[in-house]
């Protein structure tokens, strides 16, 4: 028997599953398979493809490298599946499996609280797995199928990326209520002296977003606490007689004060981004869609 014929889609979706989750039991519960359903279809999988696949680790699979390679395929293979079923259409109400959204700090806040509401509302059999943007892994993620959506800002993007801008923000400068900064009038070179407070998912370190502003008016921030998130930082304020400067959406209800500057940075946009390979997946154009409506 050729190989081709001892290969079907429900392989090719524990396949998926496998590659997704990285344990046999996560990916039986995705697709409503026992543990070992998906034994047996790793098996013939290993047999078709005359590889391993997937190595066991402590506590679930690492895939090979062939597999990994393998994952962009399948994952076009089976939307191109989906597609000739879909017969051009998509219904919300009837989707299932999982989504996996990469969002940035802000993005969960700001972004998301709205998507979601949508999501369930006309997708109740969709499972969403939200997790934390990684900058350095953030291809590697897309390209194995793991994310399918990133929230995020531009310079965080593959230029390769299909992209939708959803509204342009801006940085405000803010401190506590009760800090002794909050009564006064400063001036930019007051700004970039005072105690600031930054934010660094991804790479932490004392380098921030706006650096650059700074430099260009002949001035640099003393930057004295760098935080792994925007959710932090009030907190950190009102402990702390300083500043940071933080997205205008992230503060709107928040109990700061914001000091007013002569000069303002530059605006930014915030985007939904997501690999070429899901531009004709009737799932993500949905998604989108509904980002483009509520945010655009």
């Amino acid at each position: 028997m050729h190989r081709l014929e001892r290969l079907d889609i429900k392989q090719l979706r524990v396949f998926q599953a496998l590659l997704r989750e990285e344990s046999a039991s996560k990916a039986a519960t995705q697709l409503g398979l026992t543990q070992q359903a998906v034994s047996d279809h790793l098996r013939k999988l290993r047999d078709v493809f005359n590889d391993r696949l997937f190595v066991r680790k402590t506590n679930g699979f690492v895939p090979t490298p062939f597999a990994e390679a393998l994952a962009v395929k399948v994952d076009k293979l089976l939307i191109d599946f989906n597609s000739l079923l879909s017969v051009g259409s998509f219904t919300p109400s009837t989707a299932s499996g999982s989504y996996v959204i990469a969002a940035t700090d802000y993005a969960q806040q700001v972004v998301l609280p709205a998507l979601l509401t949508q999501l369930r509302k006309q997708a109740p059999g969709l499972k969403v797995i939200v997790r934390d943007f990684e900058l350095d892994r953030l291809h590697e993620l897309m390209e194995s199928g793991k994310v399918h959506l990133a929230l995020a800002f531009p310079d965080y993007i593959p230029e390769s990326y299909r992209v939708l801008t959803l509204f342009e923000e801006q940085h405000v400068c803010v401190t506590s209520k009760h800090s002794s900064i909050a009564n006064t009038t400063p001036s930019m070179a007051d700004i970039a002296a005072y105690p600031t407070i930054i934010t660094s998912p991804s790479r932490p370190n004392f380098k921030g977003s706006i650096d650059d502003w700074f430099s260009q008016q002949g001035l640099k921030r003393n930057v004295v606490i760098s935080a792994p998130c925007f959710s932090v930082v009030p907190m950190y304020l009102e402990t702390t007689d300083s500043i940071a400067f933080l997205p205008s959406r992230a503060i709107a209800n928040l109990d700061v004060h914001t000091i007013q500057l002569q000069h303002s940075p530059n605006s930014f946009d915030v985007i939904a981004a997501w690999h070429p390979r899901y531009n004709d997946d009737p799932l993500q154009q949905w998604v989108t869609s509904l980002l483009e409506a509520t945010h655009v």
